[in-house]
Order: structure tokens, then sequence, then C-alpha cells
């Protein structure tokens, strides 16, 4: 038997079946399953994050899912070190842990830990300050595309946050920003990341599936019950933030609906980028056919 445990990481894009495959897989080995979810941390966010039903939530016991408030936020660097902690208990019970999410930077802060980055100036940090002021989120997409193509080919070029990060390290240190990704830390486990089987038309017809289950859960009731948090980060995302300007008067309620099916399709476009290099399953068993001996 190999002598370190194992983390088997099932990653892949929203509505692709990963929480259905790793509860396969975690009643398969009889462990645990940690979420790597960023928005499925907090408790106030239940249905615009899709968050696991409680027979599934009740079939396996799960970490990090709905543990916090949104006062307490949950950044990937915190994320990682207290994953690791949790992971370090698991792994005394149990030969086998399961990871689960479409957040590659939060797997990347559990799997090899994040990428240490040189200190910005103050002049970097207002040359971007200004950039995105004065020409906004396609301002700043040219300028990492000029500077960073490779980051550009990967990063979520809606996010501004990322490409403001970005920008600001090109500018502090006259360096891609890529430059300084892709250095990963020893972890005191092995590692397999697998992704559920599914073709890109079977994704998207689940996507606007997914999206109309949400509206008749309630979607927009809980959008508004959050519009005065609507500033943090957690809730600029897909599902939530296309609620924003409806409230404000800005478009129609469909257009708001439109928007999030749309938005959703293509993060998942960028989630099937990510995670495109690891094998496909179709299901728990043809995970452990993949695995084998060799790993368990």
């Amino acid at each position: 038997m190999p002598s370190q445990p194992l983390l088997i990481v099932v990653g892949g894009p929203t509505a692709a079946g990963k929480t259905r495959l790793a509860i396969e897989l975690a009643r398969a080995l009889d462990t645990e399953i940690v979420s790597a979810d960023s928005r499925q941390f907090y408790t106030e966010m239940r249905i615009g994050n899709a968050r696991p039903a409680a027979d599934e939530l009740a079939a396996v016991r799960h970490h990090f899912v709905a543990d916090r408030s949104l006062a307490e936020p949950l950044n990937a660097g915190g994320y990682g070190e207290a994953a690791l902690t949790r992971l370090q208990g698991i792994h005394a019970r149990h030969r086998t842990a399961v990871l689960v999410g479409g957040s590659g930077l939060y797997i990347r802060a559990v799997t090899e830990g994040l990428d240490a980055f040189p200190p910005v100036t103050a002049a970097a940090a207002d040359r971007v300050a200004q950039l995105s002021a004065s020409l906004g989120l396609a301002g700043l997409q040219a300028e990492v595309r000029r500077l960073d193509p490779d980051y550009y080919a990967r990063v979520d070029r809606q996010n501004p946050r990322r490409l403001e990060r970005a920008l600001r390290v090109c500018y502090s240190t006259g360096q891609p920003y890529s430059g300084y990704l892709g250095r990963p830390s020893p972890r005191p486990f092995r590692t397999v990341v697998l992704r559920p089987a599914i073709d890109r038309a079977e994704l998207y017809r689940r996507i606007e599936e997914r999206v109309d289950g949400m509206l008749a859960q309630g979607l927009e009731g809980e959008a508004g019950d959050l519009i005065s948090l609507r500033d943090l980060p957690v809730l600029q995302t897909v599902g939530y933030q296309e609620w924003w300007p409806y409230f404000d008067g800005a478009y129609d309620r469909d257009r708001a609906i439109e928007l999030i099916k749309r938005n959703s399709r293509r993060y998942a476009k960028r989630q099937l980028t990510w995670f495109r290099e690891y094998p496909e399953v179709a299901d728990a068993a043809a995970a452990l056919r993949l695995l084998g001996k060799p790993y368990l």
C-alpha cells in the first residue's frame, strides 16, 4: 500500500455532476468530502450557489458547506490553510479523501499552495486604478493581453479584480504575472484530479435547467435579501451579480435571467478550459477502475 494518503479531486464545470460523482466516490471509499466551492461556504447563500441538497449532505459527511456567514469571508489562501488542517484529520481516519469544486484557484490552494508574488508598488497600484477608472473592463483586458498573453489566455476575463491583480504585478516588476504562477509546495498526500464526463451540448442543457430550477426555488428573492451586501466580492459572481442592475431598474427580469444563463455558460466554458487536461470519468466505478491498486 502506498505510504501517503490520497486526495481525489473532483473538478470541472458547473452543472457537470461533480456533487453526484463526489458522493458516489466518498460512499464507495467510506470517506468524507471537502468542498472547494468558494460560494458554498456561506449560510446566507443557498440557491444561487447550487448547494448540495439536504439528502446529499446527509449521505456523506461534508466540510466547508454553509459553515460560516458572509461576515466571515474566506479567501483562497485562508481556505487552503484551513482545508489542509481538515484533511489532516480526515486522513487520520481514512486513507482517501475527496475534494470537490469548480474553483481552480481554491483547489490549487489545497493541492499545491498559492504562488508568492513580489511587493506591489504604490505607483503600480495607482496606474491600475487609473486605467480601470478611465477604460473599464475592456481596458484592463487589452492591457493584460498586451503584457501577459499567457495569463490572458486562461484568466476569467470578466473578473476585473483578477485582471487588476495581474497588472499590478506586471507594472511593479516589469515581468509577466504568469511567470510567478505554478510553483507548487510539497503536500503530505498524493493527488489525483478527475472530472465528470459530459459533452458541451449536454452541459449547456443542464445549465439552462439548473437556472430554471433556481428561479423556481426563489433565487430572485434570495438575491433581494442580499442586496445590501452586493459589494462583497463573493456576491460579484454569476447568479447574483445579474440581479443588482435589475433591482436598480437598468433592465427587466427577462434580461436578468438571460444574463444569468449566458454568464453561466461562459463560466462553464472557462472551467472546461481549466480542467481539460484531467481524465474524464462517467461514474464512481469508472473512477475506481482508473485509479486502480497503485492509488488505493
